[in-house]
């Protein structure tokens, strides 16, 4: 069962083109930028994780709420299922693709086998809208050619794995409510909510304050890899290639920021548009540190990074600052 009348969507980032392809599926067509910052995305963590050999880096809110948050905005309905059955789990998809519903799927990336780097990561989304006796069809990233298949068997895998950021082979479809709501009052609100979160972090490493612990901790990760070149390429490549739209989510939001100044024609948003598009340039040249830091087994990269951040981390809140208490 194929659904025929499916566009995918084209996006870098997992969970937007994954969501993507369900809102366009029912008449909602936006901007990656758009969605990303109507699901109120833009984050920062440094997490430590007993699975890398460093510190997790990330630049988005925690899995499953950016969709919520996109959902919630727009006043759209959104299922999650979760189930612990891996029969249940495929029977559950299986009805709603045979009812021409695509479905969202969370999952782990390592067993998909259209995946040329294998690495375990559990938070990785795609959409799936079909399926025959040996292969499901799913929309994935770009970057990892959009309209691709896999075997049935590597996706119960997928579904089914455990670890951090997994979830028990869960799914979710969105459909349309009878009332809409006005995109220019979705996207101010999207606005200040992710800007009073990203002030107001719970713990030190998260948002700005998890960018100066980055910016001060980076010289002793440097010091501690015993791999530094396999070490710092990983992190460089998931702050600025692995699905992040670039520059660590900074590209999406700031072209979100660009596109609500052209909605709205605040001028606070101008403003905070103009510092993330200093912050994204400075996280580009970041990452690019981080990876000849790895390759030229030198410090003086690390320390030049380092400076970098503690910049970056003042444009970001200085921008979310202004966007916080719009009017």
């Amino acid at each position: 069962m194929i659904i025929k009348d499916l566009t995918p969507y084209i996006g870098q980032h997992c969970e937007t083109t994954a969501t993507g392809t369900l809102l366009k599926h029912i008449g909602v067509d936006l901007s990656e930028p758009m969605l990303f910052g109507l699901g109120e995305g833009l984050s920062f963590i440094v997490w430590n994780m007993k699975t890398m050999p460093l510190p997790f880096i990330g630049g988005r809110i925690k899995s499953d709420a950016l969709t919520a948050n996109i959902a919630r905005n727009l006043n759209l309905e959104l299922t999650i299922n979760e189930t612990s059955s891996v029969a249940k789990a495929w029977k559950d998809v299986q009805a709603a693709i045979d009812r021409n519903i695509p479905v969202g799927l969370k999952l782990d990336c390592y067993h998909l086998e259209y995946f040329t780097i294998k690495i375990h990561f559990a938070g990785h989304y795609v959409a799936m809208y079909g399926y025959d006796s040996s292969s499901a069809y799913l929309v994935d990233t770009a970057q990892q050619g959009s309209q691709v298949k896999t075997s049935l068997k590597s996706l119960e895998l997928a579904r089914n794995e455990k670890g951090p950021m997994s979830s028990k082979n869960l799914w979710y479809t969105i459909a349309k409510k009878d009332a809409s709501v006005d995109l220019s009052t979705a996207v101010k609100k999207a606005l200040k909510n992710n800007a009073s979160e990203y002030l107001n972090p719970p713990i030190q490493n998260i948002s700005y304050k998890g960018i100066l612990k980055m910016a001060s901790e980076l010289e002793k990760w440097f010091h501690a890899s015993k791999n530094k070149a396999a070490d710092f390429q990983l992190m460089a490549v998931l702050m600025e290639r692995a699905g992040t739209g670039g520059a660590i989510f900074r590209n999406l939001y700031r072209d979100f920021l660009n596109e609500s100044y052209q909605l709205l024609k605040i001028k606070d948003i101008e403003n905070a548009y103009e510092y993330f598009k200093e912050a994204a340039t400075l996280w580009t040249e970041v990452s690019g540190l981080i990876e000849k830091a790895g390759r030229a087994d030198n410090p003086d990269f690390i320390k030049e990074a380092s400076q970098l951040l503690k910049q970056v981390s003042n444009l970001e809140k200085a921008a979310m600052e202004q966007l916080v208490s719009l009017k």
